[in-house]
């Protein structure tokens, strides 16, 4: 829930307004400097009485610290003084996890400055889970009744409206510079506040009570969101009048004919290949859109390639950034792929789903980040291609039969979306003797290792359709166990997310069952659904973890289950992938390409001795059907990978000779077994050590070679072989960290460089 209060000076908040959470320390104010986009935390110092600021983030960025706001909030807008130097105005905002009390506060003021914080100060609560940014500033204008726009920074509801926008949407706000902006907005979503209506009936021709979910069944608000008709009526049916007047119609612009973009018309020129032999003097709207109509584009085409540009008074600026964002993907792709290896993983999407157009285009068009969408895949007797205008029918789209795309793109406009990435529609899908098949290809090399770059950002939520996507959510007995199910399939591993919202609800379904005791539900199912769902999370760096849920994971392509660990494993690159290639060949080539610390969890942790080409590391098949040993939590150690050479090296501490003994049996119950570590110094004084082993693999007693974390704690023992190399045996650790300190003291581990065999 949002409280929003009248914008005030901060001088005029007192230490009463605020909620206990602040007065006791538990939260503090968030003043967000939208000159120089900063943000810092104030406290308020009652003896003074003055804020003071404790602690300042100054590369954090105002959009990504609202992000983070979620759940129940408390934001206070303060209208600061304009700085002397920019002339900007200053924007607070106060964050708090609890409800704020109701205070009476005395007017010091006719504009509410002061000592004390105005008296007639409102509050509004929204619930921003359910509705986007436009709605909220449309919700705080009707309960506000502001009558119309006022460019007056006094006026207190206007201020309330235009702070939010612009902090949330923009990051900043200049009163003097921006107000035709503000107001352009402002009259725009008041404009379209209930005006725009998408339903299951005109979009698809079903009746809206016959659909099973309730957001699929419409959409009223005010984005400008345009009907599946429109989109699909080709440019030329319409004509150059005819596309600009709904452009207009729908942005609230009144652009004519005679206008020249020269921004606009240099993005179309220099990177979408229009227009290469106009002249200068013909630089105007209708010659774009004359060219429009001569590609053969329908109207969703060209409504979203122009709206990122269209309402605003300023196009050339943001077309040009728009060239910039377009050459920089071209050769931000070209370098991300080095030989059969992907070097920089962060790389956006290919393409995204443009939801007001219901158009598929490049990602670098969009200026916002597109909101993922995983599900999982039915039976293929239940699937059917699609042959669809979304994405200009370059490739059948494959969903369920009894789902539909209009319907999913409803359901994602309920849910706030602007920009939407889906795999079917968004990443070129395979055809049947399609002629694109080597284009396919080549895309999938670098496209389909990076899929989790989407889904790993803690600033959108990852839309779910656990029953397949656009199904309704539904749970019988079975499901939790079909290999077809969300929590079975290999891929969506990466798709968890940091946050997610489980699309296809129904009223009666599972998402709304209650709990009778202590946690459980009605039914066994009901019960193990909610902690299988509870029980997903993103974010560990457990390589042992991650690898046991993937055990329990399919694909319909075995290669899937390796390529889809690139990024729960944090791989600083990936490999390209081959989707006829071998699991062990892609298996190692992920070892290869992961973090020298997670690859260390192998050398150290790993029980077991490799049954591949190394011995040092599992092989695939080891580390899918064999028991896996628990995660460590620090193991501050790195394995190096020569890609030259093929060699893996470890340098770090070494212990020449050790006699480990005490595991040449294993426990009956599977408990840790204990031993001992006979180690002999310069002095020829003997010393012994408690060590044990969390594992039932087989030690004979021996003198071994043995390599150790810099904690002393973890050690890889194994032979000492020619020109330094290490032959892995096994692994022990020490019993507790006084054993692991007497032995640091000892000076006996030599930092080596040692060749893993």
């Amino acid at each position: 829930m949002y409280y929003i209060y009248p914008a005030v000076s901060l001088e005029g908040i007192s230490n009463r307004l605020l909620s206990e959470d602040v007065r006791e320390g538990s939260a503090a104010p968030l003043l967000l400097d939208s000159a120089n986009e900063k943000a810092a935390i104030y406290t308020f110092n009652e003896r003074q009485p003055s804020w003071e600021q404790r602690d300042y983030f100054g590369g954090l960025r105002i959009r990504d610290v609202l992000a983070c706001t979620t759940g129940m909030r408390e934001l206070m807008l303060v209208d600061n003084p304009p700085c002397r130097t920019t002339g900007r105005v200053q924007y607070n905002l106060h964050i708090s996890p609890h409800r704020l009390e109701q205070y009476s506060f005395e007017r010091t003021s006719s504009k509410g400055h002061g000592k004390f914080a105005p008296k007639n100060y409102s509050k509004f609560a929204f619930d921003s889970h359910q509705a986007d940014l436009e709605t909220f500033a449309l919700h705080i204008y009707s309960c506000t009744e502001t009558k119309g726009f006022s460019s007056a920074v006094s006026d207190q509801n206007t201020n309330i409206i235009i702070g939010v926008l612009f902090v949330k949407s923009i990051g900043s706000m200049d009163v003097k510079r921006n107000i035709g902006d503000v107001e352009d907005l402002y009259r725009y979503l008041v404009f379209w506040r209930d005006r725009v209506t998408l339903s299951a009936f005109t979009e698809t021709g079903q009746a809206e009570l016959s659909i099973e979910v309730p957001k699929q069944r419409s959409y009223t608000g005010p984005r400008p969101a345009i009907p599946c008709s429109l989109a699909d009526t080709p440019c030329a049916t319409l004509g150059v009048r005819g596309v600009l007047d709904k452009l207009n119609a729908i942005l609230r612009t009144s652009h004519t004919f005679d206008e020249v973009m020269f921004g606009l018309w240099k993005f179309l020129i220099g990177k979408l290949g229009h227009y290469q032999n106009q002249d200068q003097d013909q630089l105007s709207l209708v010659s774009i859109l004359e060219d429009f109509i001569e590609r053969n584009y329908d109207f969703g085409t060209a409504y979203a390639l122009l709206r990122p540009a269209w309402n605003t008074k300023n196009s050339g600026n943001i077309q040009d950034k728009l060239c910039r964002r377009e050459e920089e993907d071209r050769e931000w792709r070209q370098r991300a792929l080095k030989g059969n290896r992907i070097v920089d993983p962060k790389l956006t999407p290919r393409r995204v789903w443009d939801l007001y157009s219901n158009r598929v285009v490049p990602s670098w068009i969009a200026d916002k980040k597109p909101t993922p969408i995983s599900h999982a895949w039915v039976d293929e007797k239940d699937c059917v291609d699609v042959w669809t205008p979304i994405n200009q029918k370059e490739w059948p789209v494959p969903i369920p039969k009894d789902a539909d795309l209009n319907l999913i793109r409803i359901e994602m406009l309920n849910l706030g979306a602007e920009y939407a990435w889906l795999d079917v529609l968004c990443l070129r899908q395979k055809e049947e003797g399609g002629l694109r098949e080597d284009l396919r290809m080549e895309e999938w090399r670098l496209d389909v290792p990076t899929i989790g770059r989407v889904y790993d950002s803690a600033y959108k939520k990852v839309v779910v359709y656990l029953s397949g996507l656009g199904r309704p959510l539904r749970l019988k007995d079975g499901d939790l166990d079909s290999n077809r199910y969300w929590f079975r399939r290999a891929w969506t591993l990466q798709e968890v997310g940091y946050q997610r919202i489980i699309a296809g609800d129904t009223p009666d379904g599972p998402m709304h069952a209650q709990q009778i005791d202590g946690g459980n539900y009605e039914t066994a199912l009901l019960t193990r659904f909610h902690e299988e769902l509870h029980s997903v999370k993103r974010g560990t760096n457990h390589i042992f973890a991650v690898l046991a849920d993937m055990q329990k994971r399919v694909s319909t392509n075995p290669v899937d289950r390796v390529a889809g660990l690139a990024f729960p494993l944090r791989s600083y690159m990936i490999p390209a992938y081959y989707e006829s290639g071998t699991l062990e060949d892609a298996w190692t080539a992920l070892v290869n390409a992961m973090s020298f610390r997670m690859r260390a969890h192998f050398l150290f942790t790993y029980p077991g001795v490799g049954l591949g080409c190394k011995k040092w590391r599992p092989t695939w098949d080891q580390v899918m059907k064999q028991p896996l040993p628990k995660d460590v939590d620090i193991l501050s150690v790195y394995v190096h990978h020569d890609d030259r050479t093929d060699e893996d090296r470890f340098e770090g501490h070494c212990i020449e000779k050790g006699h480990v003994r005490g595991f040449n049996a294993g426990s009956a119950d599977g408990r840790d077994r204990c031993g001992e570590l006979v180690v002999e110094a310069a002095n020829r004084i003997v010393h012994t050590f408690k060590i044990r082993v969390t594992h039932q693999f087989l030690i004979p007693e021996d003198m071994y070679t043995l390599l150790g974390d810099d904690l002393y704690r973890f050690w890889a023992i194994g032979r000492r072989m020619p020109y330094q190399r290490f032959e892995k045996v096994s692994v022990i650790m020490m019993d507790n960290l006084n054993e692991a300190h007497r032995l640091k003291d000892l000076s006996l581990a030599a930092r080596s460089r040692n060749v893993l065999v």
